[in-house]
């Protein structure tokens, strides 16, 4: 008989929903220009902030936000690609699964980082925060670079989300709804999950409005 267990913390499906729509609005934005380029600049700052905080989260957060606890090696991997990893003893990201959010969370930050020191073809008003670190030569290339791989960064996304409806359709394993409630229903005896306290959700995203803040300020500044 299947048994409830909540599985991912609040700050962790917060995290999640809103990197998506803020990934999907820099597509909007970027793709429509004018006006919502200047939107571009800000959203790209939150995602910083987000990239950021679950970092922050990875080390010190919940048990299956944690990294240490859902990050495998080779051995790990094959091991659950024969059938030996159950829902119970991992019932956060599979092995499979830790690697997407360690490409995704890698490629989203290098897509913001290339962004902030970027410039505008036509004018500096809509360039990186940091393009004046960088100059017109590297802040064009930069520009290059940053358009360029967003088609990699949109290529692990449908990787992402195909493997997750590969999974609901043909595994009959849901991942989207326990991201939306927190819980998933699984067999056998529960495992013990520690989730944490607000001490260290207070610290995360401190730690994170403080980066972006202080890369809005340095881009303002200079």
């Amino acid at each position: 008989m299947k048994q409830k267990l909540k599985v991912w913390d609040l700050p962790t499906r917060i995290f999640h929903w809103t990197l998506a729509a803020a990934t999907a609005f820099m597509w909007y934005s970027a793709e429509t220009g004018g006006n919502l380029l200047t939107w571009h600049l800000r959203v790209g700052l939150l995602i910083l902030a987000l990239v950021v905080f679950r970092i922050c989260w990875g080390l010190w957060g919940s048990d299956t936000a944690r990294f240490a606890n859902f990050v495998r090696g080779p051995g790990q991997i094959a091991r659950y690609l024969k059938g030996g990893i159950s829902e119970n003893e991992q019932p956060g990201h599979n092995p499979l699964g830790a690697l997407m959010v360690l490409a995704l969370l890698a490629a989203v930050l290098f897509q913001v980082a290339t962004g902030l020191f970027a410039n505008d073809e036509n004018t500096f008003t809509n360039s990186g925060y940091l393009n004046g670190w960088a100059g017109d030569g590297l802040g064009s290339t930069l520009r290059t670079v940053h358009v360029t791989f967003f088609n990699a960064l949109l290529g692990l996304i449908c990787i992402h989300v195909a493997t997750i409806f590969i999974y609901k359709f043909l595994k009959k394993h849901d991942l989207i709804k326990p991201m939306i409630t927190g819980y998933k229903f699984i067999e056998g005896k529960l495992p013990a999950l520690a989730f944490a306290g607000s001490g260290k959700l207070a610290t995360a995203l401190a730690v994170a409005a403080a980066v972006a803040a202080a890369v809005w300020f340095a881009g303002t500044a200079g």
